[in-house]
């Protein structure tokens, strides 16, 4: 594309900033994407007047429709920050790139009145105008896709961790019990908060409750084994708890070996294993009374 062509943009954006700003920010507000509960006018206008600052310079010497261009990086930057930014707020695809898409018309109507008379001129213009905010507007949603994925992915690890809470249930005793699947990306959690306990704690025994779990496989199976292997490097045996009738003939059809591993059937049981590895005993005391009213 010829400079002279090019720098047209640039020129009205510089002869018409006010205005087309004006136009702009009163077409976003009469958008049905419009969130005023996340964005007043008055930060909106301003983030509409810095992105036309931005876009004037990135056009000053020509329309490259390559984004990856030096002159679009600063153009780049700040949508980048604000697509994330209202990621971040709860805005949707649409509604971030509206951002975008509204400022067609206003240069549209601009580019209208200012060469009018030259139709082969304003074709062109209007055409690059076209590319390249189709393309700004559709990087904004890819930023805002990326950034909620972050997002899920960070609430879902942050979900794992809690649901695989490491209690201290006596001295040199820890619990770990699972509720829900067991899968590789939870497993690495579950070593991690264990092996993080055990240093903490100094404790020798380490029960992992399997009651919640809903099914145990052949993938499980392998998973509860890593982690047992894990938590011995450390020093620390390892009780698996909750190992009903259904799933204890789930491990033998799988021919899964535990052989090594100490299992019970209840918590319970294995706090009472637990205690006597560590030299506990539990005796039975007398109850004590309730005082009387």
């Amino acid at each position: 594309m010829a400079k002279e062509q090019a720098s047209i943009i640039a020129d009205i954006l510089k002869k018409q900033e006010t205005e087309i700003l004006n136009r702009w920010v009163k077409e976003q507000l009469q958008s049905v994407t419009l969130r005023s509960d996340l964005m007043n006018e008055s930060e909106l206008r301003q983030q509409s007047s810095e992105f036309l600052s931005l876009f004037r310079e990135a056009t000053s010497r020509g329309v490259n429709y390559d984004l990856n261009a030096p002159e679009w990086s600063r153009v780049m930057e700040m949508l980048n920050s604000a697509s994330r930014s209202r990621a971040l707020q709860g805005y949707s695809p649409s509604e971030t790139a509206t951002f975008i898409f509204s400022l067609k018309q206003p240069l549209f109507n601009s580019l209208t009145e200012t060469i009018k008379e030259n139709t082969g001129a304003l074709s062109r213009e209007i055409w690059n105008v076209t590319v390249i905010l189709d393309k700004l507007g559709l990087y904004t949603i890819d930023v805002y896709i990326k950034s909620r994925e972050e997002i899920i992915l960070r609430q879902q690890r942050e979900m794992i961790e809690l649901s695989t809470p490491v209690v201290q249930l006596w001295n040199g005793i820890l619990a770990l019990p699972l509720i829900g699947t067991l899968d590789s990306e939870r497993t690495q959690v579950v070593m991690e908060s264990l092996l993080t306990r055990i240093v903490e704690t100094g404790s020798y025994v380490a029960i992992i409750d399997i009651t919640g779990v809903p099914t145990v496989d052949t993938l499980v199976a392998q998973h509860l084994l890593k982690t047992v292997a894990a938590a011995k490097l450390m020093g620390a045996e390892c009780i698996i708890s909750g190992i009903r009738p259904q799933i204890a003939q789930t491990i033998v059809h799988l021919g899964v070996n535990l052989a090594d591993v100490i299992t019970k059937a209840t918590m319970a049981e294995a706090l009472k294993t637990a205690l006597v590895m560590n030299g506990l005993h539990i005796v039975k005391s007398q109850p004590i009374a309730k005082k009387e009213k």
